[in-house]
């Protein structure tokens, strides 16, 4: 297998690429919606951004679990110690509503934790990336898809999640999953005197405001599916911030016999 680095330029530049077949789609006239299984939407640009990924990935001889490809069964997928999780573009619902928050996830999972991570934001050119592994997350706004890995390297700059208190408690929620139990938590927190300010973002970027410091918690307590989280994960891991299911207390794991999430809450493990 490849190293870490070499994996994670490959994951870089399958993101970017993807990003230019979504746009393409995005700035579209118009684009086909279609309903899969799960009454979730798809389009083009799922597709689409899919087939790229899976072209830069297969050749690394790593399997893969991608939202869009059919899934392994778990007594294949048990022996995998090292795969690929992938979410081509994450936050169909937003991309659909044309406001541009949605993302590119691709994540790299060894023995069911996150080592790697990629997320990209077509519309906004911005890219985040990190390595767990040695512990350094970084993100850059791109003037083009285009952009040379050599130039991402020399001018991304680093995450700095938040690390002193305030007055005020930023907690991220859903554009477009607000569940109860996630209303009920913020009303807890309302009781310990702070301001509580309600940071909305759609697909993966509400685990980019954590590791960037522009958010304090990511409360979830509504369904995901493990190629929505996965790569948000490795980049907050990446800056020491954890991502604890409730289930177990402990970090959300990958490759599970069931690609459901429990649900989990993302903040500074210093909390």
């Amino acid at each position: 297998m490849k190293d870490l680095s070499q994996l994670l330029s490959i994951a870089i530049n399958a993101s970017l690429k993807a990003g230019i077949a979504i746009m393409d789609v995005y700035e579209s006239d118009d684009f086909d919606i279609e309903t899969k299984g799960d009454n979730s939407p798809l389009t083009r640009a799922d597709i689409k951004a899919n087939e790229i990924i899976n072209s830069f990935l297969i050749p690394t001889e790593i399997p893969i679990i991608s939202e869009e490809n059919k899934q392994t069964d778990f007594a294949i997928r048990k022996n995998w110690k090292t795969c690929w999780i992938v979410d081509p573009v994450d936050g169909t619902k937003e991309f659909i509503k044309r406001n541009g928050e949605f993302t590119v996830n691709i994540a790299l999972v060894e023995d069911g934790k996150p080592v790697l991570g990629v997320i990209y934001v077509p519309v906004t050119k911005t890219l985040y990336f990190g390595d767990v592994v040695v512990h350094k997350g970084r993100m850059i706004i791109l003037d083009s898809h285009n952009t040379s890995l050599e130039e991402i390297c020399k001018k991304a700059i680093s995450l700095i999640p938040k690390v002193e208190e305030s007055d005020k408690i930023q907690v991220v929620g859903s554009r477009s999953h607000m569940s109860p139990e996630t209303l009920n938590y913020v009303e807890d927190l309302k009781t310990s005197g702070k301001e509580i300010e309600i940071v909305s973002k759609g697909s993966s970027l509400k685990f980019c405001l954590i590791a960037e410091g522009n958010a304090d918690v990511y409360p979830r307590f509504a369904p995901t599916m493990e190629w929505d989280t996965a790569a948000g994960h490795a980049i907050c891991e990446s800056v020491n911030i954890k991502v604890i299911s409730l289930q177990s207390n402990e970090p959300l794991m990958y490759n599970k016999e069931d690609l459901l999430n429990p649900w989990f809450i993302c903040k500074s493990s210093e909390d």
